[in-house]
């Protein structure tokens, strides 16, 4: 009997159009490629042929693929999304092509006559009756017996009410033995035995599942080496990225401001990579490295980018934490790989963010140290200043924890100049906002100096932060221009937190707070020594439910004993002002009393501001032992000392408080006046309440609601 089986286009690989499987011929062809294999043993290199297809790139003849530099590693990578999606299309037409493959062998093995299913006892009734002429007998897997039966002549069965007339039918058999075969013969039958499975399809069944298996091990692979050129052998390659960034996103010192003195050491680096000679004839050498130190947020890494925006070098960049990994050797490897094409570029810059993930103190922590961290930090030493000379290959690395830095790491010939990007002072502050608010339209009202004054111990990014927080402030409102009020709420909401006017407080808690706030704002405007008070609100911000903010005239470096006395008066004035009203205190001044603690025995223990203690600093070293630091902290004074310590703290805490009660009795009216303004305006600033302290009326209040906008056209509500 002949038969033919066509299968879609979409189950099989390009380019073949169709399949065409001839059941007297076995032979099967592939149109577009003319695949011949002889017998049905040619389907099993059906999923070879699949993957081929799938490895090779879906490109048009005419058009070569794009060619990658051999000596550059690193070239764009795929998007992990991308990437994933490619794995699951091939996961697809592979499991596809299986599916098919199964169906193909299934349809070849099949019966095509049509039979009936029937039961034992139709079984019995034609058997009894010498109606069965033959008969093929299946064993299963599971040890039963299928009968495939052939009638001497049609005969006639009840299905669903209907006469049904059968030449072929199929049963069930339990167990086929002597007596059955006996049987059989007596009824003058022929028979014979078959077994359900074909080599093919035992076969197909018995390779599959290491196919799965192996298809899956391939997906992980290629999700860990994350796209790389290199396969798994890419896993001890560095991640360095060569930059080259052009247009807007190119970053040069004229983007940079407040930090003079680093830009004019990396300018100089860069002026030695361009200009070498005007240095060498002096007997001058390049620096080998540039350690950029300083606190969060100050711009180091924004230096980094200046330097690869201005440098006419390659500039390779990385971070510290992608040289560590779990295993022993890989961040060594990646090391030595860095410097191998830094070395192939060089004259060139190595950019290291975050050093101290890489460069901490070596054997630190209890038992030993981290072998891994350890090994990639020696290979990094070794690279910068070892046996072999690497001339031309600068390092520039940022960290804001120079302290836990190996010492070897900080030594002249590796890095030869430790630059320090401080937070900025009044000038570098409106440098910074000049360069922030390039792009953004300001009103003619706008002073930068004025707001530079007003952001004493803001560092560059507080700064950037600043300015969008009042760009966002302005779209809020639909205002056309950024103004002073955007910059002032937009300050505000940095220093004192986001306003919580949603949050339901009493009467009774919310006059607390408002005399406890009051009793802060006096203390700062009737002593001398205070920071001028900038604003008092008893709007919840952030986790207080009122804040009294100070902004200094001026930046300071150094504190008298007077200033820091007056801060502790003011600090504790508002528990001051509770007792002094209300005759008890609450819970509102914990973080008073643990600042004003502080500065107590900082003086006494670190500053040496106490006359009983004397001129000694006795302060605690707070040392991490998980930095190669002391296990235990030793005491290095007597029982009798820091009982005299702890007298001397508790007696300048004791001092101050009297001295708060007795600014706040002798001010009792005007405590009462302001506290009772602030409960009604919720919010005074420092003009405001320098008026209420000379006798000034106050203005009406003005209730401007900026936000409270319906949405434009085209926007969400």
């Amino acid at each position: 009997m002949k038969s033919s089986l066509k299968i879609a286009d979409s189950l099989l690989p390009k380019p073949a159009e169709a399949v065409t499987l001839t059941h007297d011929f076995r032979t099967f062809s592939m149109a577009s490629n003319n695949y011949k294999f002889p017998g049905v043993a040619g389907l099993t290199l059906l999923p070879t042929i699949m993957m081929s297809e799938m490895n090779t790139p879906n490109t048009p003849k005419d058009k070569k693929p794009p060619q990658k530099n051999p000596n550059n590693s690193n070239f764009p990578k795929d998007n992990g999304d991308q990437q994933m999606g490619k794995v699951m299309k091939s996961l697809f037409i592979f499991g596809a092509g299986i599916i098919g493959l199964i169906f193909l062998v299934t349809t070849i093995n099949s019966n095509d006559r049509a039979e009936i299913k029937v039961t034992y006892s139709e079984y019995t009734s034609f058997l009894n009756s010498g109606k069965i002429a033959f008969a093929t007998i299946e064993k299963s897997q599971l040890n039963d017996f299928e009968f495939h039966g052939t009638l001497r002549q049609p005969a006639n069965v009840t299905r669903d009410g209907h006469e049904k007339a059968v030449t072929y039918f199929s049963t069930k058999l339990g167990v086929v033995d002597s007596k059955t075969e006996e049987t059989w013969a007596s009824k003058g039958m022929s028979w014979s035995y078959k077994d359900s499975e074909t080599m093919w399809t035992l076969l197909l069944y018995s390779i599959l599942p290491w196919v799965l298996i192996f298809g899956l091990f391939m997906i992980m692979m290629r999700r860990m080496q994350n796209g790389g050129p290199k396969g798994i052998f890419s896993f001890g390659k560095s991640r360095a990225r060569l930059l080259n960034e052009t247009g807007a996103n190119r970053v040069t010192f004229a983007d940079v401001a407040g930090a003079d003195e680093a830009k004019y050491e990396l300018e100089e680096v860069i002026e030695f990579l361009k200009e070498p000679s005007k240095f060498q004839k002096l007997g001058g050498k390049i620096p080998r490295g540039v350690l950029l130190l300083g606190p969060p947020g100050t711009g180091k890494t924004l230096l980094a980018r200046a330097v690869s925006g201005e440098a006419n070098v390659p500039f390779f960049s990385i971070s510290g934490a992608d040289f560590v990994e779990m295993f022993v050797g890989v961040g060594a490897s990646r090391v030595r790989d860095l410097f191998e094409q830094a070395k192939k570029s060089a004259p060139c810059l190595v950019f290291i963010d975050e050093i101290d993930a890489v460069g901490r103190s070596r054997g630190a922590g209890l038992g030993g140290g981290n072998d891994e961290r350890e090994q990639t930090l020696n290979q990094l030493l070794v690279e910068m200043d070892g046996f072999e000379q690497n001339s031309g290959v600068i390092i520039i690395a940022a960290t804001n924890r120079p302290d836990v830095l190996d010492s070897a790491l900080l030594r002249p010939g590796r890095f030869d100049r430790q630059v320090v990007v401080d937070r900025p002072d009044v000038k570098g502050r409106e440098g910074i906002l000049k360069v922030h608010v390039k792009h953004i339209p300001l009103s003619s009202e706008v002073n930068l100096e004025t707001i530079a004054r007003g952001t004493p111990g803001l560092s560059g990014a507080d700064l950037a932060n600043l300015v969008n927080e009042a760009a966002l402030f302005a779209a809020r409102r639909n205002g056309e221009t950024v103004t002073m009020f955007d910059f002032e709420s937009a300050k505000d909401k940095i220093l004192m937190g986001v306003e919580r006017k949603s949050m339901v407080i009493s009467d009774k808690e919310k006059e607390t707070t408002a005399y406890h706030e009051m009793g802060h704002a006096l203390a700062g405007k009737l002593l001398p020594h205070s920071n001028p008070v900038h604003k008092v609100t008893i709007i919840p911000r952030g986790r207080a439910l009122g804040v009294t903010s100070y902004l200094p005239t001026e930046d300071a470096h150094t504190y008298s004993k007077e200033f820091i006395e007056t801060q502790i008066v003011v600090l504790l004035a508002g528990r001051a002002a509770e007792k002094i009203v209300f005759g008890q205190m609450n819970t509102g001044a914990s973080s008073d009393l643990v600042r004003a603690s502080s500065l107590a025995r900082k003086m006494v223990c670190e500053w040496g501001m106490s006359d009983v203690v004397g001129p000694v600093t006795f302060a605690t070293k707070h040392e991490e032992v998980f930095l190669g630091r002391e296990i235990a902290q030793p005491r290095d004074h007597s029982e009798e000392t820091a009982r005299i310590i702890d007298n001397e703290v508790r007696r300048i805490l004791t001092d101050a408080m009297k001295q708060s009660e007795q600014l706040l009795q002798d001010n009792i009216e005007l405590l009462h006046k302001t506290s009772k303004i602030l409960l009604e305006r919720e919010i005074l600033d420092g003009a405001e309440l320098d008026q209420i302290i000379n006798g000034q009326e106050l203005a009406p209040k003005i209730n401007l609601k900026p936000l409270q906008n319906s949405p434009t056209k085209g926007s969400i509500a």
